[in-house]
């Protein structure tokens, strides 16, 4: 018996996702993960809190001079941090 239209195990599995409504939270998960892999250990030393609400990613920082320094390539890291995780999670960056 033969199939015609064979699909990956992964599209099933993203399909299955999107219409539970877990996606985006997964996603999400795995934005605040990637974090610390894209920063490095230099960045993550001086990072406390990560959580994304609402299409935003809010990182919590130890470092004033940091701080500043990264929110002048805030619209880089969202690009990247996203093409990490393969989906549009986040729009923007809030350091604090």
């Amino acid at each position: 018996m033969r199939r015609n239209k064979a699909e990956s195990l992964g599209d099933i599995l993203r399909q299955f996702l999107r219409q539970e409504g877990l996606e985006t939270p997964l996603n999400e998960r795995r934005m605040v993960s990637a974090w610390s892999e894209v920063m490095g250990e230099g960045v993550a030393r001086y990072t406390g809190e990560v959580f994304v609400k609402n299409g935003v990613l809010y990182v919590q920082l130890k470092s004033p001079a940091l701080r500043s320094n990264l929110m002048m390539s805030r619209d880089l890291l969202v690009r990247r941090l996203n093409e990490f995780v393969g989906a549009q999670v986040i729009q923007n960056i809030i350091f604090r």
